[in-house]
């Protein structure tokens, strides 16, 4: 009963996948539509949402949906009126959170999101540092710098907050959760009679008047689909490679316009201890700080080798106190001037004096210096040929994907042209529908978007090739029909034995039905138990002892009045009959399977309080969709 609540969580992935933030089903898109359907496509809060910014959004589900799911995504499903009002209700949403954000000043603290980013998994090292050049090579492959990152973060934390507290006020009276509890967790006591198929399938005789019946009252049963013939051929990366190459002297040159590429600079780490000071300390606090700063340096210099000691037992630095001080791998402007002067100004293995920046005073020591590297031309020169390979392969693409694109349809009665021209080879194809067959896989053929070019008028009836048609990210195909046949029905001796097959278990399940209708009317009416078998429990919460289809007709019965008494259809068995006995709550309850499912009513309750709240808040910002899911069209570019 309880699994449509863990089903209908909906979430949606932060910045990176770092951040899990609710998402909201943002209901009631037509109470803000209008008919101005302009360049943009909404407006919250006097601000225009552009349609560029609803193609981005739709972009970015897709890229998430294909990643996630990976051979199982299907783009069709983002082409829908209903997916593309999602995405565009969810934009209006998020507009009209940020303006109540902005309008109440919320916001979330440096020390919070430095934290955050901290505790970031996925960059911390084996020794408790962080990694952060790994850090800065994550946001640069999707296109953002440490400050962008910041930004995005410090308001997707904001709303987490906004969202939480809002959630947090929802809850579920004890008495819905223990009712809905008591319904999961009730028992019926049952009998059970089944009117097996098997049992029936002499008493059948099946007629050629019945077969032939059938075939006529079920023409697409029989149908052979319109299936064509064709030709094709595929124009891909691999037809670009063996016409790109890369000589010694462009790799050379390469190397010398790019040598800081291949210079590793010179790398320190660092450890130190912080006592800190407050900016607006008085002086007499001031005083003490320094003079137990002053302390901790005199244990240093007493015992260097105890650094990490002293400073895990002293320094007030939160981050890298536990790690005995170490700040690992220091790189230029991660650190206030006056420590950053001093790391680069000590010689290896030596300590500073006191240092002092507006956190406070510092003792450093300096634990390595990595001195800098240059890769050699032979070093780097497979690397840079790859490199440049695929600059030029991505030029040459375009490039040849212009002509394949034109020379196929341009020539439209023959694909010989185009083959002869990129050296591609023509193959064949029989037996192709107008819809894949999964039984062919991947192949490029089978493809809907192909298919649909292939069935299409220019292709069928005026014999044209069709148009280049992406089927994968840099794959393109283009053919025509060699053949059609056309639909057609099968012969009735062809599928006789079939027919025959089916009429006969059809005609046995009627009469397993008509007598278990009729046992079922006469239980009713005796009311005893003759020919029902043995007692058993049916519950929601354990898995049935009896067939499942009759296991949910006994727990959907009306059992006010016992006993009482259901039939049911059976799948590939017949038909069985259930007399419910008696009906009661197990002896022993399970408490923390009903506090769980409390928590989930809750959350349940939390979600729609949520989704109420922004719809409110999209009346305060007098939200307006501008736009129809038909007039946005489809982001073709996210294929």
């Amino acid at each position: 009963m309880f699994e449509f609540i863990r089903n209908n969580k909906r979430w949606m992935y932060g910045i990176l996948l770092l951040l899990i933030v609710p998402s909201f089903v943002f209901v009631g898109l037509e109470s803000y539509q209008s008919n101005d359907a302009g360049t943009h496509v909404a407006t919250v809060g006097g601000e225009k949402i552009s349609r560029q910014e609803w193609e981005d959004a739709q972009r970015r589900q897709i890229d998430q949906a294909r990643q996630m799911m990976g051979a199982q995504f299907d783009q069709k499903m983002f082409e829908t009126a209903e997916a593309k009002k999602t995405i565009l209700n969810n934009l209006v949403g998020e507009r009209a959170i940020s303006a109540e954000i902005a309008r109440s000043h919320m916001n979330v603290s440096d020390a919070t999101l430095q934290k955050t980013i901290m505790e970031i998994q996925q960059f911390r090292q084996p020794d408790g540092g962080f990694d952060m050049e790994g850090y800065k090579a994550a946001l640069a492959a999707q296109g953002m710098t440490p400050a962008m990152f910041d930004q995005r973060l410090r308001r997707d934390l904001t709303v987490q907050q906004l969202t939480g507290s809002i959630q947090a006020t929802a809850f579920a009276p004890r008495s819905v959760a223990t009712r809905l509890s008591s319904i999961n967790d009730q028992e019926r006591e049952v009998q059970e009679i089944v009117f097996p198929v098997a049992t029936y399938l002499p008493q059948v005789k099946v007629t050629d008047a019945m077969v032939k019946a059938y075939y006529d009252k079920n023409p697409t049963l029989f149908q052979i689909p319109e299936q064509v013939k064709a030709e094709y051929v595929v124009f891909n990366a691999a037809t670009v490679e063996n016409q790109v190459q890369v000589s010694d002297a462009e790799i050379s040159d390469f190397y010398n316009k790019n040598l800081k590429t291949y210079t590793t600079p010179e790398q320190r780490s660092a450890s130190h201890i912080l006592i800190t000071v407050a900016k607006d300390a008085k002086p007499a606090d001031q005083a003490a700080a320094k003079t137990k700063a002053e302390a901790v340096l005199a244990q240093v210099r007493a015992a260097p080798a105890n650094f990490a000691a002293i400073a895990k037992a002293n320094s007030q630095d939160p981050g890298s106190a536990q790690a005995g001080g170490d700040l690992g791998v220091v790189e230029k402007g991660l650190f206030v001037k006056s420590v950053e002067d001093s790391i680069y100004a000590l010689k290896e293995g030596e300590t500073s004096g006191l240092v002092q920046s507006e956190f406070g005073w510092h003792i450093i020591k300096l634990n390595s210096i990595k001195p800098a590297t240059q890769k050699s031309l032979d070093t780097a020169r497979e690397q840079i040929a790859g490199d440049l390979k695929k600059q030029k392969m991505a030029s040459k693409y375009t490039e040849l994907a212009g002509v394949f694109t034109e020379t196929a349809y341009d020539q439209s009665d023959s694909l010989k042209p185009v083959a002869d021209k990129l050296k591609l080879q023509i193959q064949t194809v029989d037996n192709l529908t107008r819809t894949p067959n999964p039984a062919l896989g991947d192949a490029p053929f089978n493809n809907a978007k192909f298919l649909t070019a292939l069935f299409g008028n220019d292709a069928l009836k005026n014999k044209r090739n069709t148009e280049a048609v992406e089927v994968a990210p840099s794959v393109l195909v283009a053919g025509r029909v060699v053949e059609l046949r056309p639909a057609a029905k099968r012969p009735l001796a062809e599928v006789e034995a079939q027919i025959r097959q089916r009429v006969t278990i059809e005609e046995a399940v009627r009469l397993a039905r008509q007598a278990g209708e009729a046992k079922l009317a006469a239980a009713k009416a005796a009311g005893d138990a003759t020919g029902f078998g043995a007692p058993v429990i049916v519950s929601r919460t354990k898995q049935p002892t009896i067939n499942q289809p009759g296991a949910i007709a006994v727990l959907k019965a009306d059992a006010t009045k016992l006993p009482a008494y259901v039939g049911v259809d059976v799948p590939g068995q017949g038909y069985a009959v259930y007399r419910i006995n008696k009906v009661s709550q197990p002896a022993q309850l399970d408490a923390a399977r009903r506090k769980q499912e409390a928590d989930q009513i809750g959350n349940m309750m939390g979600q729609q309080q949520m989704v109420d709240y922004v719809e409110a808040l999209k009346v305060k910002a007098k939200a307006k969709v501008t736009a129809t899911p038909s007039q946005l069209g489809t982001n073709t570019d996210a294929q």
